[in-house]
């Protein structure tokens, strides 16, 4: 545990310097996951020609915000974000122990990217250690990413309470007590922990049938990774809506957002109204519209 914790805080630095460079396109991802769209949609064509309605992009939204609060307040909830990176890297492996869980897999890993026949107990193992892991870095950094989302949805309302970290974290806790800091959590877990055993399953198929040598598997799961988050992504946009839903600012009520009693409510609707996987693209983002509502 020690020397996995030791490696997760070495890797803190470049962790926090891409999360705090990538801010700004995160903040206008989860603001497009919320069904905020400040910018009217204008009249073009797909690649393909086809008559559509396109949707501002990733810097056309950060420059309506920096209009808006200015170069810093392209970081509103930066500061949430960082603190629930520092707390994943140091508290991770404590929470394992604390709950008395026995994961020798974290010490030794074994070795999937060989030239060797795949062994499915190997891929379990794997599987099994990234779950847990996983799962309690969520438990321990997830009140800091609702802080952090909450405070980036204050740009909606313009909510002064939720401008400074300090008073984000009482604004939440005012709003819901402990149980606020925790909204949404389950399809944030369920998405996560479903793209990792999915991911296993297939890399060790992949990897059986399909990929014989180690240069080659070296890149499998990376790319299955992709592949199912990209699957499961409807259900970051529910955790994100349900961090946010209930709460006072006006992002998470009526009409800006319809209220949620529960967040398979929020799965079903934003699948009705497919809505389910707005902000999966940042930069290209279309609305095919009828030919007819274009002339």
């Amino acid at each position: 545990m020690d020397e996995v914790e030791k490696e997760k805080i070495g890797a803190l630095p470049s962790q926090l310097l891409v999360t705090t460079i990538c801010h700004p396109m995160e903040y206008v991802k989860v603001l497009i996951q919320l069904g905020y769209e400040p910018i009217a949609p204008r009249r073009s064509t797909t690649l393909f020609g086809r008559p559509a309605l396109v949707l501002p992009n990733v810097f056309q939204y950060i420059k309506h915000i920096k209009a808006s609060d200015g170069f810093f307040g392209c970081y509103r909830g930066l500061s949430a974000r960082v603190l629930g990176l520092v707390a994943s890297s140091q508290l991770t492996s404590k929470v394992i122990s604390g709950c008395g869980i026995e994961l020798p897999e974290l010490n030794d890993p074994p070795n999937i990217i060989n030239d060797e026949e795949p062994r499915a107990e190997d891929y379990m193992r794997l599987c099994r250690r990234d779950m847990i892991t996983h799962t309690a870095s969520v438990v321990v950094s997830y009140p800091f990413h609702v802080v952090s989302v909450r405070m980036m949805a204050s740009f909606i309302g313009k909510e002064e309470e939720y401008s400074t970290l300090l008073g984000a974290i009482v604004s939440v806790y005012k709003d819901d007590g402990i149980r606020g800091f925790f909204h949404g959590i389950i399809p944030k877990l369920l998405g996560d922990l479903t793209c990792v055993a999915v991911t296993g399953v297939l890399a060790y198929y992949v990897n059986k049938y399909l990929i014989k040598t180690k240069e080659v598997r070296c890149y499998t799961v990376p790319i299955l990774t992709f592949i199912t988050s990209t699957l499961t992504y409807p259900l970051v946009v529910v955790s994100t809506c349900m961090a946010v839903a209930g709460s006072s600012l006006r992002a998470g009520n009526p009409p800006h957002m319809p209220a949620y009693p529960n967040w398979q409510t929020c799965w079903r609707e934003l699948v009705r109204s497919k809505q389910h996987k707005r902000g999966s693209s940042i930069i290209f983002r279309y609305y095919i519209a009828p030919i007819q509502a274009l002339q």
